[in-house]
This record gives structure tokens, sequence and C-alpha cells, in this order.
């Protein structure tokens, strides 16, 4: 069997004993406590503890898993993975030990068809309960007890635990000595499934201090053992998901696989760590250097320390992504959908790494190659560490690989001192020297003279320009610095509209202002790129804004403000204002509310705003005292301070707020506004996105050309699109219910012909064909058919190839189920010719595997067992 084979016979088992089927939760655990999801109940954890109530009471997953405490070892043996998946079945609060034992061994002994002589089963030294039932099953001396260390599960940190049993598989005495997982090589016993039955809390490591409130049951069988079981091969690192990434980091080293062990050792690391990236990245982590990015980083690096070392041509990361994805993409859509981001990532942390790792690797081997000393110091540890990038656990595998040891001590002293000072820089560092340089700036020059209400251009004094940190006196072409001006139509970014650019000219060079902002309150920054010439402090310049980009700022500006009122008008005053970006030809307003806005209440929100905005109100400016505003009704939020004196904007006879930034000077100069979105940003917080100005115009073009579109295709005009497109979904629908009565009309036709075609034995009706083309349920229903043309003691077998896949249908009439006979006994045989399994349903059983091709033989099988059946009678 395959993966997916193995994958969707396990969901398919359970789904069958009432499980509900759950996806793989992301790596990145909703539990504080953890890093990553290491187990598959870390989604369930929240049900297990009683905090929430389960949606359903049993479940079952196919879990996408991550740990680390062993990625030392990685690679150094042939069932250590750092990624693997988890097929996990669980209980909360519903069954308990006897099923979770009995449908265990069902599973493996049945489903998967292993011998039962080649299975041993382990349980908790003072578990009698669970030696009890197992012994009921298997020879009591297939079952043996263990301590705390072997059968007591817990997840490493406070949370549930319990006892567990575990069921292991005999590879056979090449792969060591017997007797049982007890007492045998762990190369020779695979740990297949593990059985928790989880009862217990803790709250740390093997302390228990309680009962869970209701007894549950937490299983995981490793995907990736039970492949190397079922597809006979000597490894994980031989089976399908695996063995093709592995391939790929032989391609990329040139190694070949199994002639030499430390090459050996290397590609296993590139086959588990490249699948383990690839997955992190696909559930949103990203390179970093702490918490769960750092273990990224951390896996990503060792691999490629472990590809570099063996001179191979550009990166082998995408390599890996690139076979990981084709592997299992299959199963894991997401991961084809984030192919080419996951490709860049790794892609760019790659090259970052491999720029500094020669040097640091001559480095390392320098002090390795030292005879006075058998350990590596802290201090070089610590620059490996901070100039190179190479985390200390590579350092360690790496000196480890040469006999010598690692001053740990050292190397925590070295990253103490490091830490403490970042954190004297925190407080008194980079980020307050540069607030030291726009002070000194500003005690030279003054707060900047804004002029932008009034005018695009002015002439103003080049005071000063800080380039890198440090005041400079003149800046050359291409240089890029901070200028500041003695006066200045640049509008500072603030109030939730960002700054002007444009440029600033010279007698000898001429500068473009790429963004502007406030360095200090009221001290404008032009941050621009010196386009050609020289500017130097003392000159005169003059700057000039971008004066369209300002005008369609300005009209999303003043829209925002018409917005706000329609919002408050529609929805009720406590949609206040709790953020905005304001840009050229759009605006993104965020209020309080405490629900989704309605469809039907957004249409009137936009419409009540379009009608403000033609009524052509004026647009007036009031600088006042801040008392004066108040009295007015402006209106002031999210926490801005304001002094004695503020400015405040009126639009018509409508709006009034205090506001700092530029606007149009009526209402209908913003143009149309066309509302685009409406979403969540938090607890009771929503986002409201909109165009405005010629932006808007051009969207609605674009709709109305689409429409227009639509329109020529269904043959009427763009307004009639939508009637159009409601009919032909009528019509469809209408000839999907025709077709219908025709499908059935035709099973019923089908159904007596085969019944026509039965044979008799004793006095059983037995009809055994198939049916090509149809799907599982046509397949089903058309068996149900043939049942009700027989007599009341029959048997209908139906087949049915699609796609490459085949399916079987077993239906045995009611009196023959009381007799003893079973519909999922009698396909069972027929089932396995396919390459699948036999639901258990004994009056109506189904079955399908991948090999479509073998239906007559399926058939074939099934009418034997059929006969056989009759006959046993």
């Amino acid at each position: 069997m395959d993966s997916n084979q193995i994958r969707t016979a396990f969901t398919t088992f359970f789904e069958e004993k009432d499980h509900v089927v759950r996806p793989s939760a992301s790596l990145i655990p909703n539990d504080p406590t953890l890093l990553l999801t290491n187990a598959g109940m870390v989604p369930f954890k929240p049900y297990f503890l009683g905090e929430e109530t389960p949606p359903y009471q049993r479940a079952t997953t196919v879990q996408k898993v991550v740990r680390t405490i062993d990625i030392d070892i990685i690679g150094t043996t042939l069932r250590h993975l750092s990624f693997f998946e988890m097929l996990g079945n669980f209980s909360f609060g519903d069954y308990f030990k006897e099923e979770a034992i009995a449908w265990a061994y069902e599973f493996v002994t049945e489903r998967l068809s292993l011998d039962p002589d080649l299975l041993w089963f382990t349980v908790f030294e003072t578990d009698d309960e669970a030696a009890e039932i197992w012994s009921g099953i298997v020879p009591p001396e297939r079952v043996q007890r263990r301590d705390e260390k072997e059968n007591f599960w817990q997840m490493g940190v406070p949370g549930p635990c319990g006892p567990c049993s575990e069921i292991f598989f005999d590879k056979g005495p090449e792969y060591g000595e017997g007797g049982g997982p007890a007492v045998g090589d762990e190369d020779r016993f695979v740990e297949l499934w593990n059985l928790v039955f989880m009862q217990n809390i803790q709250d740390e490591p093997y302390h228990v201090i309680g009962d869970l409130p209701a007894k549950s049951i937490d299983t995981g069988m490793g995907l990736d053992r039970a492949a190397a079981v079922m597809q006979g091969v000597r490894s994980v690192f031989d089976i399908d998901t695996i063995a093709h990434v592995l391939d790929a980091g032989a391609r990329y080293t040139g190694l070949t696989y199994g002639e030499d062990e430390r090459h050996d050792v290397s590609l296993r690391i590139l086959a588990d760590h490249g699948r383990a990236v690839t997955f992190l990245i696909g559930d949103g982590v990203i390179p970093s250097n702490d918490g769960r990015g750092y273990v990224l980083r951390r896996i990503l690096r060792r691999a490629v320390r472990h590809a570099w070392q063996y001179g191979g041509k550009g990166l082998v990361f995408p390599r890996l992504v690139e076979a990981t994805v084709d592997s299992v993409g299959d199963w894991y859509t997401e991961l084809v959908e984030r192919k080419d981001f996951i490709t860049a990532v790794v892609a760019r942390e790659e090259e970052r790494f491999r720029r500094t790792l020669e040097s640091g690797h001559q480095l390392l081997d320098v002090e390795l190659t030292r005879d006075d000393s058998a350990e590596l110091s802290g201090a070089t540890v610590f620059k490996l560490h901070d100039t190179y990038g190479f985390p200390i656990e590579l350092t360690s595998e790496i000196a480890a690989e040469r006999g010598v040891t690692v001053d740990t001590a050292g190397f925590e002293a070295e990253m103490a001192e490091q830490r403490r000072r970042a954190r004297a820089a925190w407080k008194g560092g980079d980020e307050v020297a540069a607030q030291d340089v726009y002070r000194s700036v500003l005690d030279v020059t003054g707060l900047t003279e804004f002029v932008g209400y009034e005018t695009d251009s002015a002439e103003g004094q080049i005071l000063a320009m800080v380039s890198e940190g440090e005041t400079v006196d003149r800046a050359e072409e291409g240089q890029q610095i901070e200028l500041f001006l003695s006066r200045t139509p640049f509008y500072g970014e603030s109030g939730g509209q960002i700054g002007d650019t444009g440029l600033i000219e010279t007698e000898t060079g001429t500068g473009v202002v790429v963004d502007t902002k406030h360095a200090l309150q009221g001290l404008h920054g032009h941050r621009l790129r010196v386009e050609s010439g020289y500017l130097a402090v003392g000159q005169q310049a003059r700057a000039r804004i971008d004066v369209p980009r300002r005008d369609s700022i300005r009209r999303s500006h003043t829209g925002t403000h018409v917005l706000h009122w329609a919002l408050r008008d529609v929805l009720g005053d406590h949609a206040a204002q709790a953020g905005s970006l304001v840009e050229p030809g759009r605006l993104r307003f965020d209020f309080s509310h405490f629900a989704q806005v309605a469809p039907e209440e957004l249409a009137e929100v936009e419409a009540r705003a379009n009608e403000k905005l033609i009524d052509n109100g004026a647009v007036r400016t009031i600088v006042t005292s801040k008392e004066q505003a108040e009295e007015m009704g402006a209106l002031a939020f999210f926490g801005d301070k304001y002094g004695d004196t503020v400015r405040v904007v009126q639009v018509g006879d409508f709006s009034v707020e205090f506001c700092g930034g530029t606007h149009t000077h009526t209402s209908a100069q913003v143009g149309p506004m066309l509302v685009t979105s409406e979403s969540s940003i938090g607890s009771n917080l929503r986002r409201v996105e909109a165009l405005t100005g010629l932006a808007a115009y051009q969207h609605l073009v674009e709709v109305r050309s689409g429409l227009d579109r639509a329109g020529r295709l269904l043959k009427t005009s763009g307004s009639e699109v939508p009637a159009r497109v409601e009919a032909l979904l009528g019509r469809v629908e209408g000839l999907e219910s025709e077709l219908d009565a025709i499908r059935r009309q035709r099973r019923g036709e089908l159904a007596v012909e085969l019944a026509g075609q039965s044979v008799d034995v004793g006095d059983v009706s037995i009809v055994v064909g198939s049916a090509p083309g149809l799907d599982g349920n046509g397949l089903r229903q058309l068996a149900l058919g043939v049942r009700d043309r027989l007599g009341s003691a029959s048997i209908v077998v139906l087949g049915s190839e699609q796609r490459g896949k085949g399916s079987l249908v077993g239906v045995v009439t009611k009196s023959l189920v009381e007799a003893g006979l079973s519909a999922s006994e009698i396909i069972s045989e027929a089932a396995g010719e396919l390459g699948g399994g036999a639901s258990r349903d004994p009056e109506l059983a189904q079955a399908g595997g991948p090999h479509g091709d073998r239906l007559e033989e399926a058939l074939a099988r099934a009418r034997d067992s059929a006969e056989r059946a009759v006959g046993s009678l």
C-alpha cells in the first residue's frame, strides 16, 4: 500500500466507526505552551482538559507533526524523523480501552492484513485492565509490561497524560535480538501504534495531580513507520513519500544511497529536513532568531551544511521543496498552492547562510585542528553564531564529528553579555542616538514651516541633512539622505495620510523625495535620493510636491470623513473611528462595531456617502481653540492628543472632525466613492476599504466591461446578465433533473436485465455482474434495485470501473443475514483484488481500490465467495 492508501484506509475505517474525519491542524499550535504541533492530540487538548465542549465525541485525523527533541540523531538512525504524519483516532469521554484496543487490532490485522504472529503488544506495568483486554484477543505471552518511561504518555509540558499500550511489528531476526520489544532490539521491533488512555493530568512530567473530567482515547500511528512495514522496505527513508526527496538530495550531491554510511547520514538529513522545512513554511513559519522561527532556521542550516560539504552546484533546498511537494501534493494540496512562496523563502535563507558558511567553516576548521585543546572556546562558538550565523547546535554537531567538546557555559556568558548590550541599546542605543541627531537638528533649524495647505511648491533653505545616523554638509549623486528645510509644502505622514513625494532642486543638483515623515513632531524629514549633482547645507532650494498624487490623496481623505459620517448615520454613533489609511485613490477605515455589516447596510452606507458627495458641500478648514471645536461638535478619535489650538475640517453641514490632513475644496471633487470590502480586524473592530475619484471610476469601467462581455456571450445586455444567468441555472437544474430521471429509468431497465441473469444455488438467487461507468451511489442504487426484483433469499454483487479505480457493492437479503451470511465477508476477498478493503455492514457492503483493471477477477472471486457462503448454510 502506498501512503495515500494507508491514510485513506485509516480514516475510512474510523469513519465507519462513527468518527468525524478532521483535516490536519497547522504546525503552529493554538497553545502557548508549545512552539510546534508535536502530537496528534494537540488540536484536541482543550477537549481532553474539559475547557471546551467538543462538537463531536469521536474524531480521526492525519496530523502533521514536528519534533526536534531528537534532532541531533536524525539521519544517524533508520527510524527517527523530525517531521512525520500521525494517524490518530480520538474519543472525548465516549469509548475507552476495550474499543480502542479491539479496533486497533482489527485495523492492523484486517485492513492492513498484518500477520498476527509478527505483532507484539505492550502495556503500562500497573495497567491490569489493558493487559487483560489484550490477553483476550492475542496469546498472553505476546503482551509485555513496561515502566513509565516507555508506557506512560505525556506531552513534556503540563497537561493531559495517561498510561498507554503500544503495538509493535517484528521485522525478523536479521534486524537483531528477539524476545519482544521489552527485551529485543529496537531496530527489529518497530513501534506501529501507541494507544494512549487519556485519564490523568500532570503539572510536570510524570507528576500526576489528578484525573481528567472524562476518560478519553488518543492514539497515534506513525504513517511513515506503517508505510515502511506495508511496503516491505528497510526503513522510513525508503518509503514512497520520503525516498523521492532523498533521491533529490542524492542527485544534488552526486552521492549514491547505501554505499557509504557517512554519506547515507547526510542524505537522510536532507530528506527529513527538506520535508520538515517545506511543511513548516507552508504553515506560515518564517526563519528567525527565536521561537519556532529559530527551530526552522536551525533545521534548514543543518541540512545546507551537509549538502554544502559535497560541493553540489546551486541551491539544494528548492530541489527538496520540489520533491516534497511532488510526493505529497495530492494529499496536502495547500503545499501546491504555496509552493512558489515556500521556494522563495528557502532560497533566500539558503543564499544568506551560504554567503557566510565557507568563511565560518574555515574559522571552525582552524580552531578544531588546534592541538592544544579538546574543547572549543565559548568566544569562538559565539563568534560563529554572531558573525557567521552558525547555531550552537550546528557548531556542536561539527565539533562532535571531530571529537571536540564545546564550552557551552562560555558561549552562554557571551550571549548574556550581548543581551545586556541589546537591552542598553533599546533603552539608550541606536534608536535614542537617532533621536539625538534629530534633536540636534531641531536645535539648529527649529520647527519646519509647513505651507502645504496653501501651496504645492515653496522656496526654502536646506538647514540640515542626515545620512546613516550622522549629519552631513553635502550629499552627492546617488546618495540617500534625510533633508530638512526651513519651509516646505511636503506633508509629513500623520493621521493616516501618507507622506508626500516630489522634487527638491538647488542650483547644483536635484533630489527625488520618496517619502516625508515627522522625524520629531513638527520637524519634516524629506527622505530622498540625490538624482543629479549634489545638495549642500545652506543652499536655497525649491520644493515641489507631486501634485496629481496629492490631489488623489486629498480626494481619499475628504472621502474618509464622508464615509465616517455615513457609517455613523447608518449603523449608529458607536461606529467610532479606530484608525485609517489614506492613499492616492483608495482609503481604509477602521471603526468599532459589534457585528459584520450586512450587505444591505453597506450598500446604504455607500449610497448615503455618494449622495453627500454629489451635493457638493463646501469643505472648510477652521483653526480654533480646542474648546470651541468641541462646542462645534467636532469628533476626535483613537487617543490623539491635541494642543490649545486645533484644526477642524467641516464638510457641508454634516461632518465636523479634528484633522490635520489635506482636503478637497468641495465634496464633489472627491468624485465617486466605491466601497470594495468590509471585514473583521479584531474583536468588535471592522474595516471598510473604498476607492475614490478616478480609481473608483476605472474600477466601475472594468466591472461594466466585464458585464458587457458576459452580455455578448449570453446574447443580452449587461443589465440583463443576472436574470439570464438565473434562467440558465434554472435550465441546468431542469436538465439535471431530466438526466436523473433517465438514469433512474436506465438503472431500472438494467436491474431487470441483471435480475434475469440470476443463478440459483439451492433456494438462493445469486447475481454477480458489472455496470460500467456507474459511481458508488449509482452502483448501490442498482444493486438494491436488482435485489428488490429477486426473491427474499438473494445475493447481489455488482462492480464498476471509473478512471482506473474499481468499486464493488454487495447486498444480502435480510433473511440470509439472519441465517449467518454477510455481504462484507462475501466481497472482502474481491476487495483485495482491487487493492482495497470492504465496509463491515452485513446487509449492504461497499468496497473499492486503485486496481480497476482487475474488476473481472474481483467479480469472479465474489461469485466464488457467494456460492461458498450459500453452500455453508
